[in-house]
């Protein structure tokens, strides 16, 4: 009995501290006024995306959520209109597997909608496969479709100043590697149906959106927009501790593993989208442009997230991969 008694102490004083430091939650105080301003959020229909989009629509923002599924996006719109009372949302049809699909949504906001302060690529997912044009479903998603849709946007972005791009990463990015001349031939940075592979995936389409932040600030300098990568936890938690969607395309026995873990220590969506937020709405920060958050503050990062050489090879290949050179 003693034994038993001392394995529960054990258990919960683990549980105690872990969620007090390496799963603490934080929370945005930034109140920059968006009344008015204009805010595409993509996979705003479901997870921190929703959540991110019912915080600014409480706060008079025009909120389009750009998403795939037109159902989720109506069902979201219909949630957020009952609890904030916003009738200022709109959801256009966005579907990041497909390059020729984000041109046809920028040409489409871009001819119907007169500004943009606020892109936020908040769209990603953990899968095997290809996307319509061929490339690997993880890099294709994650990271070329809102790098398309960043660069078809930006002239947008700076004509009233002051717009923010915001990327969600990861702290998986800490194991991810790129391999542009793999990436050349292949056109995916890692495959395959078993976990760790399209993990791997996973964690170089993070380093991508880390890299892409990186080589967008530098390119961004001498206009007012700003742009930031977040993360949803503290700095040494580790990957994908948001209860959210991402890992909706796992198969039946993963999702075994991963669901009772993510309901005992990860973070709900609201408390998951907070230094979203705060990269969104606080003032003050646009001298860390190119950074990147993680519980609401900037924090370091490895080397190879900030290899100014690999940043700007990998927004030249992404040029050529979209056509754009």
């Amino acid at each position: 009995m003693f034994h038993l008694l001392l394995l529960a102490a054990v258990v919960l004083g683990g549980y105690v501290f872990l969620t007090q430091t390496l799963f603490r939650r934080s929370k945005c105080h930034g109140n920059a006024a968006v009344a008015g301003k204009t805010v595409i959020i993509t996979g705003g229909n479901t997870g921190i995306g929703k959540a991110t989009a019912l915080h600014l629509a409480r706060k008079g923002a025009r909120v389009i959520l750009a998403c795939r599924n037109r159902t989720k996006a109506e069902t979201a719109i219909a949630d957020i209109k009952q609890e904030t009372g916003s009738t200022d949302l709109l959801y256009m049809q966005l579907d990041l597997a497909s390059l020729k699909s984000v041109r046809c949504f920028a040409s489409t906001f871009l001819k119907t909608e007169s500004r943009l302060d606020l892109l936020i690529n908040n769209a990603g997912l953990v899968a095997d496969g290809r996307t319509e044009d061929g490339f690997g479903i993880e890099f294709g998603v994650n990271h070329l479709g809102h790098f398309l849709l960043t660069y078809l946007l930006l002239e947008r972005l700076k004509e009233d100043g002051g717009g923010r791009v915001v990327t969600l990463s990861s702290m998986a990015y800490r194991w991810g590697h790129i391999d542009l001349e793999a990436l050349a031939v292949n056109k995916h940075l890692g495959t395959g149906r078993y976990s760790w592979q399209f993990f791997q995936a996973y964690c170089n389409s993070k380093l991508c959106n880390m890299l892409f932040t990186h080589e967008l600030a530098k390119r961004l300098k001498g206009s007012k927009v700003t742009c930031y990568s977040v993360t949803q936890v503290c700095l040494s938690a580790p990957a994908g501790v948001v209860r959210t969607e991402l890992s909706r395309n796992v198969s039946l026995w993963q999702k075994v593993f991963i669901e009772p873990i993510a309901r005992l220590l990860f973070l709900d969506p609201e408390a998951g989208a907070q230094t979203t937020l705060h990269c969104a709405l606080q003032e003050g920060i646009e001298p860390l442009s190119g950074r990147y958050f993680s519980c609401c503050a900037a924090q370091e990062v490895c080397t190879w997230a900030r290899d100014d050489t690999m940043a700007r090879k990998l927004w030249d290949v992404s040029e050529k991969l979209c056509g754009l050179s």
